[in-house]
């Protein structure tokens, strides 16, 4: 699967779908969360202290992060808990944060064409501003138009598993030109000779096919039957 922007590899192109921001549940989770939960997603976010609030401060931020559930579409995504490798720049800017840099993760999933399995690593760039609380970016902005610090810490989850969900495709293939299956056998069409088809007979005629294709049938039908024997016809003598 190429690098982003493009989608997996040989796959068709996604549709605009950006979720819209990191909307809060009306339904609090109850769901019991284990210890290694919790852990995984504390790891994700960032304590901005020591980054601080002078603008043109910069820090890098280069780790390994287990991937939270979800992150992908109907026939592909990122496995839960698979390691996801940021390389990321964090730059403190007059109105927040701006975060940058490249995120890389593997990718699993089904050809929507053979139903094969698919394996890939996606490269995607990624860059956004998280806001302060109280900026001007903040008070201008909808809730969904830009990410905001929380506290003095910010949230890479949802950053990244926006990006990882535009840039994979609906309908993801193994190959461009995968052929698919064959809608009688149901056999991979790639892997089948060039002239593979299916006599199709007409239902009306398929007692009669089935007949010819019987030989002992014809047989049978061609000798003369016990008792059937030709009488002389008794004009003739």
């Amino acid at each position: 699967m190429p690098a982003a922007p493009s989608p997996a590899r040989g796959a068709a192109s996604s549709d605009a779908r950006r979720p819209p921001g990191d909307p809060v549940d009306a339904t609090p989770d109850t769901t019991p969360r284990s210890a290694a939960d919790k852990a995984r997603d504390k790891a994700w976010k960032i304590d901005l202290r020591e980054l601080g609030r002078r603008a043109g401060s910069m820090r890098e931020w280069d780790k390994t992060i287990p991937a939270q559930p979800g992150w992908g579409v109907e026939m592909i995504g990122v496995p839960e808990n698979a390691p996801v490798h940021l390389r990321l720049r964090l730059e403190s800017v007059m109105e927040g944060v701006l975060v940058s840099g490249q995120v890389e993760l593997p990718v699993t999933g089904q050809c929507a064409r053979c139903l094969d399995p698919l394996e890939d690593t996606l490269t995607l760039d990624v860059q956004e501003l998280y806001a302060y609380s109280g900026s001007t970016t903040e008070a201008t902005s909808e809730e969904d138009e830009v990410r905001r610090i929380d506290g003095e810490s910010l949230d890479l989850a949802p950053l990244v598993r926006d990006t990882v969900v535009l840039t994979l495709p609906l309908s993801p293939t193994c190959t461009p030109d995968c052929a698919g299956l064959c809608v009688d056998c149901g056999e991979r069409l790639d892997d089948l000779p060039a002239d593979h088809s299916h006599e199709v007979i007409d239902p009306r005629w398929a007692g009669l096919a089935a007949r010819l294709a019987d030989p002992d049938t014809t047989d049978s039908a061609d000798r003369p039957q016990p008792g059937s024997a030709s009488r002389t016809n008794p004009e003739e003598n």
